[in-house]
């Protein structure tokens, strides 16, 4: 293997530490509404919760979002890709999971560059286990 070829494949590879960074802020900024750091820009991406989620009522949802908004623990057996995309959390006695999606801009497909921004738009799901 040339060093080109091996420079091509780094080139190919997703910068985990760059999606778990867009993913804290996307995450933060659409359940929290907490502007990025100056000199980034917003990742795209949409907010999604499902029926059962919303059947709990307006202040559920907001405790919802607070808890994923404040999330922190990264574990290995919760993140083994360190992308910041998943999380579990006991909101007013109820186990909530969110997670994060990386799609194309047209969410069609899976994004093929999930830490390029300019390609890349994330779906944050807010669910209980059972709607998985």
């Amino acid at each position: 293997m040339t060093d080109t070829t091996r420079s091509t494949e780094a080139a190919r590879t997703p910068d985990a530490a760059r999606i778990a960074a867009q993913n804290d802020i996307f995450r933060r900024g659409v359940c929290l509404g907490v502007p990025c750091p100056a000199g980034t820009v917003f990742p795209a991406g949409k907010l999604v919760v499902t029926a059962a989620v919303l059947a709990r009522g307006n202040a559920f949802l907001a405790a919802c979002l607070e808890a994923i908004g404040t999330f922190e623990v990264f574990a290995p057996e919760n993140d083994p890709d360190g992308h910041h995309d998943f999380g579990a959390m006991d909101v007013q006695g109820r186990t909530v999971w969110f997670r994060i999606d990386l799609y194309d801009r047209a969410y069609e497909y899976g994004s093929e560059a999930p830490d390029d921004l300019a390609a890349t738009a994330r779906v944050l799901t807010v669910l209980f286990p059972e709607d998985w």
